[in-house]
C-alpha cells in the first residue's frame, strides 16, 4: 500500500521534526535514532515523491548538495572510516515508506559489522 503524504512518516503531521538534522530548500536529512548507527540517516525531498524516479531536477540537485553537506557534518563529528550510500525502490527492492529517501550510513569501525568485514578481509587475504 502506497502512503499519501498525509499517512507519510516523513511528511507532516507524521514527520518528526526532532530528528531534522539539516535542510536545503527542497530536503531534509533525517537522523535515525538508533545508537549503533550514529551519524547515519536518511535525506527525503520536503514534497511527497514516492520514488527516487519521480524527483524533480532540482530535488536531484537539493539531494546531492545535502549529501555533501551530510558528509561533512559526518566527517567532522564522527570520523567515519567509510560510507554506504543508497536508495530501496519499490516494496521488492527493499522500499518500506513510500516516499523516495537515500540511505545515508556512516561505517565507523567500532561496529560489528565493521570488525566481522575487516575479519573477512584479513582471512581472504591469507589464502
Amino acid at each position: 500500500m502506497v502512503e499519501s503524504a498525509g499517512q507519510c512518516l516523513f511528511c507532516p503531521p507524521l514527520l518528526e521534526e526532532a530528528r531534522v538534522a539539516l535542510r536545503n530548500a527542497h530536503c531534509l536529512f533525517l537522523s535515525q535514532p538508533e545508537p549503533v548507527l550514529v551519524g547515519s540517516g536518511i535525506i527525503v525531498p520536503i514534497r511527497h515523491r514516492e520514488t527516487v524516479f519521480d524527483l524533480i531536477p532540482e530535488e536531484w540537485e537539493a539531494t546531492l548538495a545535502l549529501l555533501h553537506d551530510v558528509k561533512a557534518l559526518a566527517d567532522r563529528e564522527y570520523a567515519p572510516h567509510g560510507y554506504n550510500v543508497g536508495w530501496n525502490c519499490g516494496r521488492i527492492a527493499g522500499q518500506a515508506v513510500f516516499h523516495a529517501h537515500l540511505h545515508v550510513i556512516t561505517a565507523l569501525c567500532g561496529r560489528a559489522a565493521c570488525r566481522q568485514r575487516h575479519t573477512l578481509l584479513a582471512e581472504a587475504g591469507r589464502k
